[in-house]
């Protein structure tokens, strides 16, 4: 993967600087940063992030990142977490946009489930071969958004947008909402 204008986007609100100064130093060495402060679209949470990752979500994605910094970035989100407490403090939501886009949304309020799926997220790696059979996924699907389940303790999908349609996963088939 090419290292040239390589631009990954962060919008935030309630992010102090110096978390944003950390996320921007391991961010820095592969992408160049635009980052926006914005006013709260969600009146629930005192802190968001949101992360655009110019990429595929995959396994080239994370060795070109390299493993150790998506460690740190990982710690920074947990570190996040714990300043804020339990409850509706903090909403993650990381953007990868491949083909499909695929996007994660973390709003956990337990700090435990919220840390435990800080470390899954790379999991889901295992499960996309699935999740993308073209058997399965409406054939017009360009996103695909993954909610962390603390019942099950793991990434599932929630929903699945195309220009026309918005689908939710349920069992085992896609159910068109619209």
């Amino acid at each position: 993967m090419s290292e040239i204008n390589l631009e990954t986007n962060l919008r935030y609100h309630g992010i102090s600087p110096w978390e944003i100064e950390v996320m921007y130093g391991y961010l820095n060495a592969r992408f160049s940063i635009s980052q926006e402060e914005i006013i709260p679209e969600d009146e629930d949470f005192v802190s968001f992030l949101e992360w655009d990752i110019p990429l595929a979500f995959n396994d080239e994605f994370f060795k070109w990142f390299e493993f150790k910094r998506w460690e740190q970035i990982k710690a920074v989100f947990k570190e996040m977490k714990r300043r804020r407490g339990s409850g509706n403090a903090i909403k993650i939501i990381i953007n990868f946009f491949g083909n499909p886009k695929i996007s994660f949304v973390l709003d956990t309020e337990e700090k435990q489930w919220y840390d435990n799926a800080i470390d899954k997220i790379d999991f889901v790696l295992e499960l996309l071969p699935y999740h993308l059979n073209p058997d399965k996924l409406p054939s017009d699907v360009t996103e695909l958004i993954y909610k962390f389940d603390p019942k099950s303790i793991r990434w599932r999908l929630n929903f699945a947008n195309s220009k026309e349609k918005k689908y939710t996963f349920r069992g085992d088939v896609w159910i068109s909402i619209n």
